[in-house]
């Protein structure tokens, strides 16, 4: 084979072939400092799954009436807060209310009425005697809840009343509440079903 053979170049068309190279150690000193600051960074914010963190949420639900809200929403938050404290024992969290102690509010008519100036009068007055809600008549006595609360407040529990549990009614408003209380006047007093029914909607 002669010299001129030897020197011919590799045709252009040929197979590459892989070869190994190492990892340039700039690349490899950086992963290890980027995870160094991920974990420093885990160690100061990550809670370490602490109870106090993670465990006073027992639901997303739960979670979720912990976020800030504006507007409707916020109104309805509220509500909801309050309504739980003050109602929701008798009439119950799902607004169901409970047998031989309070009537139920999902489904109401005095929930649903297109107006809401009965609803309105029902916490400030208290109810005293018999009444009618979804064809049960119901014979109690309640305090008037609402009559402590700031107008505002006793908006907010209305709207989410009315907003709850499928009865997709509008909003009470604190005007709603305040002219409902100059209304009553200085000496409220528990009404009957019958008495609540003479008032306008």
């Amino acid at each position: 084979m002669s010299d001129e053979t030897k020197s011919c170049p590799t045709p252009s068309n040929a197979e590459p072939t892989a070869t190994r190279s190492t990892v340039p150690m700039w690349v490899f000193s950086l992963t290890l400092v980027l995870l160094f600051l991920g974990f420093v960074y885990f160690d100061h914010h990550g809670g370490w799954f602490d109870e106090r963190v993670y465990g006073p949420y027992a639901s997303a639900d739960q979670l979720d009436s912990y976020q800030p809200k504006s507007g409707a929403a916020a109104a309805i938050a509220r509500g909801r807060k309050i309504y739980e404290s003050n109602c929701g024992t008798c009439h119950g969290a799902d607004g169901l209310g409970k047998p031989n102690q309070a009537p139920p509010l999902a489904g109401s008519e005095w929930v649903k009425a297109k107006g809401v100036q009965r609803l309105t009068h029902i916490p400030l007055m208290g109810i005293a005697g018999s009444i009618t809600v979804e064809s049960q008549t119901w014979n109690l006595q309640m305090a008037a809840m609402g009559a402590a609360l700031p107008d505002a407040d006793l908006a907010a529990v209305l709207t989410y009343i009315r907003s709850s549990w499928g009865n997709g009614m509008g909003e009470v408003t604190a005007d709603d509440v305040k002219a409902a209380r100059a209304a009553i006047g200085a000496n409220p007093h528990p009404m009957s079903g019958d008495e609540m029914m003479k008032m306008p909607e």
